[in-house]
């Protein structure tokens, strides 16, 4: 079948299929006289479990892996868990910073006043020279009972 109905079958653009032969995840497909790419029922099954993987925020160089490790059947499964545990690792973590992130966004709503006047602390904030990688400091005192930016809910 050509590129569109790989990528109809599959569920992949067509430009996506073409980047992935690029880096080395899909063996480069055959070609017609005419130069035209022709994919086999295989390379649409390949497609379908990247996309799989894809959807479940693996990086590239990782499915590269997981797709070496599906096409050799003496794999052991526990090289397989070991690479799913970590990339769970990674998501909690990320989990954990956009936590931060929303929490720090919270706080500086909450200390804008939203009114016609120019200062806000979120645009106060965005200014700032913050380097040190850590949650910013609020723009403005807070209010009474409010929480600080450095308070993780």
């Amino acid at each position: 079948m050509n590129i569109g109905g790989a990528a109809k079958a599959s569920g992949v653009s067509a430009k996506m299929i073409r980047h992935y032969e690029e880096v080395g995840l899909l063996p480069p497909a055959e070609r017609t006289e005419a130069g035209y790419r022709m994919y086999r029922d295989a390379d649409v099954h390949t497609l379908r479990f990247i996309r799989q993987a894809r959807d479940l925020g693996f990086s590239i160089p990782v499915i590269g892996e997981l797709v070496g490790l599906w096409q050799n059947r003496r794999r052991s499964s526990r090289v397989v868990k070991a690479v799913a545990q970590a990339h769970i690792e990674e998501l909690e973590q990320k989990a954990k910073d956009i936590l931060a992130m929303k929490a720090t966004l919270e706080h500086l709503v909450h200390c804008c006043n939203g009114d016609d006047r120019p200062d806000c602390p979120i645009i106060e904030q965005l200014a700032s020279d913050a380097k040190d990688g850590q949650s910013p400091a609020p723009a403005k005192r807070p209010r009474r009972g409010q929480l600080t930016a450095g308070h993780r809910a």
